[in-house]
């Protein structure tokens, strides 16, 4: 019996209250919270390291670098719930979304540096968010020669933004494409509002001889070297070779002249079914009669 009493005592005193219960998870929570604080301020402190390192990396011009540290970073980031889609209220959501959009307009910066087009329109697309006035970039949507996006791009802006040096250069560059004054297009890269536009407008160039080509093989048949040069704006004889042979190696030149005919007989042709089409338009206008 008194041995039996012992191990009740025992056991009694091992057993926890619901009171006791209640404190042992409410310091068990504590701790759990403050060692996610701890991690966040130590992920924090990783992600604010290497955007460092980064940038010491871009001063130094030192390209794999820069994306290397680049990729970490980009992942780090995600496990920052204040960052877009999510949006928390945590209580470092302004000093992350900060972070994070100094990020990707240095990763913006990067990608114009190393003339990746397709890296550009990703971190740009991933900075947007960052802005509450959205502001687009219709210099990009221009050199792809994208007008419809360009001129929905810029319906975005208020007319404030209309006025900043950078989207006035680029609606001044659009009117002289749209009005094929194609050599204001080339020489506006002289009065570029910024050294990253530099990047566009080279682009630009070519998407500029681009048109000129495609509307020079189905306007003549043939042109001199010389006036393809013109016609092409290249400065030499060399140039316009160089963009045929990389560009155009269905043109064919002979005795001093380009010859776009080969290019015309390579072309398909499509037959257009007139008749089918005459008749369908018959059709659809007997059923409008109908319905008014």
């Amino acid at each position: 019996m008194g041995k039996n009493l012992l191990e009740y005592t025992r056991a009694k005193k091992k057993k926890k209250t619901p009171l006791m219960r209640a404190l042992f998870l409410e310091q068990s929570n504590s701790g759990s919270v403050k060692q996610m604080g701890k991690l966040d301020v130590d992920k924090e402190a990783e992600v604010s390291q290497l955007f460092e390192r980064f940038k010491a990396a871009c001063a130094r011009e030192d390209v794999d670098t820069c994306c290397n540290v680049l990729s970490k970073l980009k992942v780090l980031l995600t496990g920052f719930s204040s960052l877009p889609p999510l949006f928390e209220d945590t209580p470092k959501a302004i000093h992350e979304l900060t972070l994070a959009r100094d990020i990707y307009e240095h990763a913006v910066l990067l990608s114009v540096k190393i003339g990746d087009q397709d890296a550009f329109e990703r971190d740009f697309f991933q900075l947007k968010p960052y802005y509450t006035d959205a502001r687009p970039q219709p210099l990009e949507t221009l050199v792809q020669n994208r007008i419809a996006e360009f001129h929905t791009e810029l319906e975005l802006l208020s007319s404030t933004a209309l006025e900043n040096p950078c989207i006035k250069h680029a609606v001044e560059l659009e009117q002289s494409f749209m009005e094929g004054a194609y050599n204001r297009v080339l020489s506006a890269k002289q009065t570029v509002p910024c050294k990253t536009y530099d990047y566009f407008m080279d682009l630009l160039a070519k998407t500029v001889r681009d048109e000129i080509a495609g509307c020079s093989e189905k306007a003549y048949g043939y042109l001199s070297v010389s006036d393809a040069r013109q016609m092409l704006l290249f400065s030499s004889d060399n140039e316009l070779l160089q963009y045929i042979k990389e560009e155009h190696p269905e043109w064919e030149i002979k005795t001093g002249q380009v010859i776009f005919q080969k290019a015309k007989e390579s072309a398909s042709c499509k037959e257009i079914p007139s008749l089918q089409l005459i008749n369908q338009t018959l059709s659809y206008a007997r059923e409008l009669e109908r319905i008014v």
